[in-house]
């Protein structure tokens, strides 16, 4: 598995400290994701682990961070990115 290292950042500072005029569509889109999520059998909360954030059993992601990041997907295609390369570049500028 190839690890995003700019889209785990994207994530957490969008969890933490999300850029003013992307707030709001942030959570919309975490909103929706999340949904998805706890619906899915590889939730962490539907499964014994040592770990004690919600993740992602399948990717290994915090999912309050992974559903942040807008230019994330998941890996089994539930969910997929709401904004477009060349955007998601400048959003790692902010």
């Amino acid at each position: 598995m190839k690890i995003d290292f700019s889209q785990v950042y994207e994530g957490w500072r969008n969890n933490l400290v999300p850029p003013a005029k992307l707030k709001k569509a942030i959570k919309e889109v975490a909103k929706e994701r999340i949904s998805i999520c706890k619906e899915c059998p590889l939730i962490s909360t539907k499964h014994k682990t040592f770990r004690l954030d919600v993740h992602c059993t399948d990717c290994g992601c915090t999912l309050s961070a992974k559903t942040k990041c807008l230019s994330c997907s998941c890996p089994l295609n539930k969910w997929l990115a709401v904004v477009e390369e060349n955007i998601a570049e400048e959003l790692k500028q902010l």
